[in-house]
Order: structure tokens, then sequence, then C-alpha cells
């Protein structure tokens, strides 16, 4: 049996290491230090970018319900998290060189893993491979998998945010598809009068946007798919025009034709997520939340997920990759971290638990380990591979992406501690028959 290949030492690449190293001899091909991608400076495994917070520690939050799974797998990245936290309130903060450090330590102590310091520009031949390039992939390598999963790469996030459905006013709202072509209920919409908009658009061209790293900024993707608060600073009337169009609706509640109109589409098939059509933005998440509950139906919306525009290496993943994260047309090949769609640091290190995981899995001719949809890491494997999606955005660790509790509980809290509980349970049963 040849050893298996992983490509890139990142939260996912290691997490996927560290699991397969239980058992098989690993290459884990990592460019640093010999080239670094515009984002990286340190030579160390794991190395955190953009923030050192990863996210809620509490079991009752999304985040802290994704790393307590990850702890009953072993995790490596949560346990040197917890060894190097900074005080952070009740999230998981840390100090980044320590952090990185005491991974890397781990990684190259550990006899069943060799360290390659090379840039991988194709995928190896090997028989089983874990490709866990992050979002900075090199170009050739870029260029390889683009040219493997048949030009479904994208090179850019876009994303409109997500918002619970059940935390729209519908006695705002109405569903209704545009000059009734569709089904009825294919779309929400969130009508605005003109003093309503005006309330409106005066906040979001008023609005505080997030700083773009250099290596983020993209010239050609705000002309093909424009930050909401872009088009709006082109003039008054131009998002009526645009996303916000109303023509071909009529507000019962009026019996009239709105001034503007915010069209809501589902996210999942389950119609728990909602999507706001039309509202990519790059705007701080504080703000995209004050801004947006101005409009009536979403004065209490639960946001899932905010906005984001910025560079993010993914392919299709829902057109490509089985639920244990392998490659549909290409037996023994996974992927895992943000590639695949994730969102997040701890998103993509769980990812790459349940890639090596089920690589190995696959080298004992056993069964894959499919986590069912209950336990985060399930939904994310579930939310990433699922094929009825068509305008596939990444996603992170949030509670809208499980099944609803048989039992409606109104206190949030409550609610999410119950959904947490409800999915720890069963991935505990799981894993004492593994």
């Amino acid at each position: 049996m040849s050893k298996i290949a992983i490509i890139g030492a990142g939260l996912a690449g290691v997490e996927a290491a560290w699991q397969v190293a239980k058992e098989f001899e690993v290459d884990l091909y990592e460019m640093k230090p010999k080239k670094f991608s515009p984002a990286h400076s340190s030579e160390n495994f794991a190395e955190l970018v953009c923030s050192n917070s990863l996210k809620a520690l509490r079991k009752g939050s999304a985040a802290g319900m994704l790393k307590t799974e990850m702890q009953m797998f072993s995790s490596l990245t949560v346990e040197c998290a917890l060894k190097t936290a900074v005080p952070a309130g009740g999230a998981l903060a840390v100090d980044r060189d320590l952090f990185s450090e005491m991974v890397t330590e781990k990684i190259k102590s550990n006899k069943n893993i060799n360290i390659i310091n090379e840039e991988v520009t194709a995928i190896p031949d090997n028989e089983v491979v874990i490709i866990a390039a992050g979002p900075l992939a090199s170009d050739s390598l870029a260029d390889s998998i683009s040219k493997l999963c048949g030009g479904n790469l994208s090179f850019f996030d876009a994303a409109a945010p997500i918002v619970t459905a059940d935390s729209i006013d519908m006695t705002r709202a109405f569903t209704q598809s545009r000059y009734d072509r569709g089904g009825e209920s294919d779309y929400i919409n969130c009508p605005m009068n003109k003093e309503e908009y005006e309330a409106f658009y005066e906040a979001l061209v008023n609005a505080e946007s997030a700083e773009l790293h250099s290596f983020d900024v993209r010239k050609d993707v705000y002309e093909g798919c424009m930050p909401i608060e872009a088009m709006a600073k082109r003039g008054a009337d131009t998002m009526r025009f645009g996303p916000l169009r109303p023509v071909g609706l009529t507000d019962p509640n009026t019996g009239h034709r709105p001034w503007a109109v915010l069209q809501l589409r589902r996210e999942n098939k389950e119609g728990t997520l909602l999507n706001l059509v039309g509202f990519q933005t790059n705007l701080k998440f504080s703000e995209q939340k004050r801004v947006f509950s101005l409009i009536p139906a979403l004065k209490n919306a639960e946001f899932m997920r905010y906005g984001v525009m910025h560079r993010n290496t993914f392919i299709n993943s829902p057109k490509l990759l089985n639920k244990d994260f392998s490659f549909r047309k290409r037996p023994g090949l996974f992927f895992a971290g943000q590639i695949t769609g994730v969102e997040g640091y701890m998103e993509s290190a769980s990812s790459g638990i349940l890639a090596g995981v089920n690589a190995v899995r696959y080298i004992k001719g056993q069964a894959p380990l499919l986590l069912p949809v209950t336990t985060m890491m399930g939904a994310l494997s579930d939310y990433i591979s699922d094929e009825s999606v068509t305008d596939f955005q990444p996603m992170g660790a949030n509670f809208g992406i499980l099944p609803p509790l048989d039992t409606k509980i109104r206190d949030k809290k409550l609610r999410y501690e119950t959904l947490a509980q409800r999915g720890l349970d069963e991935l505990s049963d799981i894993l004492k028959g593994c």
C-alpha cells in the first residue's frame, strides 16, 4: 500500500494527517517555507490569518457544539487551541503564534507523518490523496484542481446573508413569485413603502464596510456581482430597478405594488434558511444586522451567515463530492477544508477530521462514516454534498442547517442547547459502535 498523500498543512490538512497517522503513514505536503501565499508569513502549520478567534466555546452554541464534536474525535486543533487560549469572554481565542507552533511540533514529532516542503502543482497519483489546500491555493495547484473538477471551481466568495425562516415577520411579508411565474411559495417578499425604503437607503449608503486585505481585492467581481451598498451609491433608485424591483408583485396587505421589495429564497431543501436575494455585501457584520433589520419583515431576523466578499477558492462540492468528502469520479481522492465550501477555521478542521477518518476506512475496505444531520459535522457534510443545491455558496456552523426539534421550543437559548445535546448524544452512540 502506497502512502497517503495530504496536500496542505492548514487546519484541515493537519487534522486529516492526525487521523490517518493513527493507523497509516502520511506524506504531508506543504509549500512553506519555500513559497508563501499572499496571506501567510509564518513557516508553521495551521497559521491563523484573519482572526485569532475560533468563536464560541459553550456547547449551546453552534460553534461550541462543533468543537465538542471534534473533541470526540480527539481533534488536534481543539486540543492545541485550549492549551494556547487567551482571555476572550465566552469565545475561544488563541495566541496565534503559540497555537501554530504547538500544532507544528505535534505534527513533526509524529513518527507516521513525513513532512515534504514542496509546492504541489499536480494531484499525486497515490492510491489515496486528500486535497486540503486552503482558499489561497497556488495557481498551479488551483489549475490542476479546476481541470479535475471540469471547471467547477470558484475563486471568489460573493455571498448574500442568510436568515432563519421562522424569524421573518410574515405579517409584513407575503409569498408570491414575480408575475406569478413559478410556485406560490418560491419567494418570500419583504415590501417597503417609500418612507421605509428611503430610511433603509440612507442607512445603507452610510454604513461602514469591512476592511479588505490586498489579496481580497478583485475589481472584476464587483462588476459581475456588485455589493448592494455599491449599487445603492449609484443612485437612490438604482436598487429599485435591480434586486429590490417591485414589478410583478402585489402586496396583499395593501392591494398595490410595493415601492420596493426584498425577496428571500430558500437556501436549503427544508426551507429553514432563507437567502437575501441580490444582497452580496462587504459591510461589517454588525452593520449588516443593523441596516438589513430596517426592512420591516426583517426587524427580528436571525442571521445564520453574514454576507462576504473575499478570495476563497472552493469547488462546486454538491456536484463533485460525496458526504464523506470523497470525490465521486475518482475513488480514493478526498477533499477537505475551505476548498469544499465549509466556512471558518473550525469548520475546515472538522472536515479534515472526517476526510482523514474516511480515507482510513477506504483503505481498510470499510463503509464510510456518515454522520447524521443532527450533528454539526454531519449537517455541514450534508450541506456541501446536497445535489439539490443549484447556487452553491460556502457555509459555516449554524443551527439553521440542523433539522428542527420534534417539539417546538420558543426560548432560543433552551432550543439551541436542546439541539446541541441531541446531536452530541447521537454522535456519542455512533462512536461507541465504531
